[in-house]
């Protein structure tokens, strides 16, 4: 029997490679929990990407909108960091934040572990998601899957299948402040 696994998705293109790596080891329910896009127009086109993967590839997927509703309270943690680059602090705070909620979900609905595809990004630092997902693990007293899947050519795989789907690739992380960047 697979273990159930609460994937975290930041969006459509970056789970694809991610899905297709964890598919056959696992049963996977996609949680979409990403209060930090902006606008809030670029959160449901990005959400609706997701689905329209999951629906594309036939699998017994399901996908859970996190909903947006929380969004002046998660950018209330970034008060004073609003200057600092994608990858700084502010990043490090927005990952812990939406990794939390994905544990709490896990645990709390009776998965086995939790994921990320946060990783797949060649602009996101794999080590700290890696610590940051450990850590919870430890203070949620769940299995946290430790990996980097844009290694063995995951984020170009992510590329590929995405162009295959005809998914929309965004061109920014998706908070407000990475949109001007």
């Amino acid at each position: 029997m697979k273990k159930k696994l609460l994937l975290h998705s930041c969006c459509g293109p970056c789970s694809t490679a991610v899905i297709d790596k964890l598919k056959d080891e696992y049963d996977l329910t996609i949680f979409y929990y990403n209060p930090n896009i902006f606008p809030q127009e670029e959160y449901i086109h990005r959400l609706n990407e997701q689905i329209k993967y999951v629906k594309a590839i036939n699998l017994p997927i399901v996908v859970i909108d996190g909903k947006y509703d929380d969004f002046n309270l998660f950018y209330s943690k970034f008060k004073g960091l609003e200057n600092q680059p994608e990858g700084g602090s502010r990043c490090s705070i927005c990952i812990g934040l939406r990794m939390e909620k994905t544990a709490k979900m896990a645990k709390e609905n009776s998965f086995d572990c939790f994921a990320t595809t946060l990783s797949v990004s060649p602009h996101k630092n794999a080590k700290l998601i890696n610590e940051i997902g450990l850590s919870l693990q430890e203070k949620n007293k769940i299995e946290y899957l430790v990996e980097d899947f844009k290694k063995k050519d995951g984020f170009l795989k992510s590329i590929r299948i995405s162009k295959q789907y005809n998914l929309y690739r965004q061109n920014y992380c998706g908070c407000k402040y990475s949109l001007h960047e």
